[in-house]
């Protein structure tokens, strides 16, 4: 008598190159913390203009002209203020960005079901980056506050030493709101920026392997695949900075006591003041994060992102 084999449940967990387990998971985060912590460091001379234009636009007009301000008013150390809080902040807020990704992709895609998934992927790619900069910017929060502040103070008025500047936050929470105050315009810019971020970079990623690059993906050299990571982490980072810009202007403008409750910045001067700068930083800094995410996935024997 012959006996029918029992169909395995499909899951997403195992639809890969390796079962998505939790050292699959943890492996993520390591890669999502070194993407995010060492990308956002090395900007910090352009995200100190940047801030700067953003909070007194008077004075700092242009990216090299506010670096040169910014030289020659505070010396060579003054544009790498806010470099630790940016470090540590990011570091968390990377981890958890791109290590809940993945669980909560997977997440949501056994929810789904097999079909659904396949008919509905970009939904399952924004939900599980939504649901995933949800709690890293419950991280990043404090770090970040600490880091505008100490970017946007005139010289000599705030302290610009890591340990110094948190202290001075607790001790001035009153006015600074540390260290959930700007939780909110965070969440803001921070969670449409990393949903264009995920489903934009993996629907590049998908069109270059339909299109372009039509063999089976693991035939490509790793060298190839790690372009195609860039290439399109930069593409899908200027759709990013577009989208979460008006939120980052209200973040550094809150980081002044005297816009305090204030609410009559124009929707244009929220929308483009520093935009161009910041597509430069944004673009840049997605596409670098995405190529050392997916080196450390490959090194570490997990293949890069996306595909077909």
């Amino acid at each position: 008598m012959s006996h029918l084999q029992p169909t395995r449940k499909w899951d997403a967990r195992y639809i890969g190159i390796v079962p998505h387990d939790n050292t699959y998971y943890a492996k993520c985060l390591m890669g999502g913390a070194l993407a995010c912590g060492l990308t956002h460091a090395a900007m910090t001379p352009i995200d100190v203009v940047k801030c700067n234009m953003q909070v007194n636009p008077a004075k700092y007009q242009r990216l090299w002209s506010g670096l040169a301000t910014v030289l020659h008013e505070e010396g060579s150390t003054g544009i790498w203020k806010g470099f630790g809080p940016t470090l540590i902040g990011y570091t968390l807020q990377g981890s958890l960005k791109y290590g809940l990704y993945e669980a909560f992709k997977d997440l949501y895609m056994n929810i789904a079901g097999e079909e659904a998934t396949k008919k509905y992927k970009p939904a399952i790619w924004l939900a599980g980056s939504a649901s995933a900069e949800f709690f890293a910017d419950i991280a990043l929060c404090p770090f970040e506050m600490t880091k505008v502040k100490i970017q946007t103070s005139p010289n000599g008025s705030f302290p610009t030493a890591f340990g110094a500047a948190l202290a001075e936050m607790r001790s001035r929470r009153l006015e600074t709101r540390y260290p959930f105050g700007s939780l909110g315009p965070l969440w803001t810019r921070q969670i449409p920026y990393t949903m264009a971020k995920f489903v934009f970079f993996e629907g590049i990623v998908q069109q270059f392997y339909t299109h372009i690059f039509t063999a089976p993906k693991e035939t490509y050299s790793e060298l190839t695949q790690l372009g195609i990571t860039f290439t399109s982490g930069y593409l899908a980072g200027i759709i990013c900075a577009v989208v979460s810009h008006p939120a980052d202007t209200v973040v550094s403008l809150m980081s002044k006591a005297e816009n305090k409750g204030k609410s009559e910045t124009g929707l244009v001067t929220l929308a483009t003041k520093g935009l161009g700068t910041r597509v430069i930083m944004i673009g840049t800094l997605t596409g670098f994060q995405w190529w050392i995410y997916d080196t450390c996935k490959t090194v570490m024997g997990l293949g890069t992102t996306g595909g077909k």
